[in-house]
């Protein structure tokens, strides 16, 4: 597979993140942190974004989502730490009958993690592939 353009990598990654966007207008999407989703929020994903925290355990989060949502969309990072979060997360989803979406934080980390390990990062990544499209 040959190295693509700057202007391809763009083209790509803005079309899975409107994919997100649009899918995130029916489903939560689940992150790590408060400043995930504020990076989701500039990047223009305006649906219901669930952040993991020390309130709850992860399997009480997962009970407690999965009382008004059937199917959720995992994001967490794409470090080791976020796949142990993500693989707790889908099991305690699967245990509450969710359905859980992990392809677009797969296909992100597959089109991002030369670069960067978190979706914290994203909107700086996005801007620098638009100025580099824009030489």
């Amino acid at each position: 597979m040959g190295m693509s353009t700057s202007a391809e990598r763009l083209a790509r990654m803005e079309k899975l993140l409107q994919q997100l966007a649009a899918e995130n207008e029916e489903h939560p999407v689940i992150v790590e942190g408060k400043n995930d989703r504020e990076a989701l929020r500039r990047l223009g994903i305006g649906g219901v974004v669930y952040v993991v925290n020390g309130r709850h355990t992860l399997f009480q989060m997962c009970e407690e989502i999965g009382r008004e949502h059937r199917k959720v969309i995992i994001l967490t990072d794409w470090d080791r730490k976020g796949g142990q979060i993500c693989r707790t997360l889908s099991n305690g989803f699967a245990a509450n009958g969710v359905r859980t979406d992990e392809k677009i934080r797969s296909r992100l980390s597959a089109m991002s993690s030369a670069d960067i390990k978190d979706v914290e990062s994203l909107p700086k990544l996005v801007e620098k592939l638009r100025s580099r499209g824009k030489r």
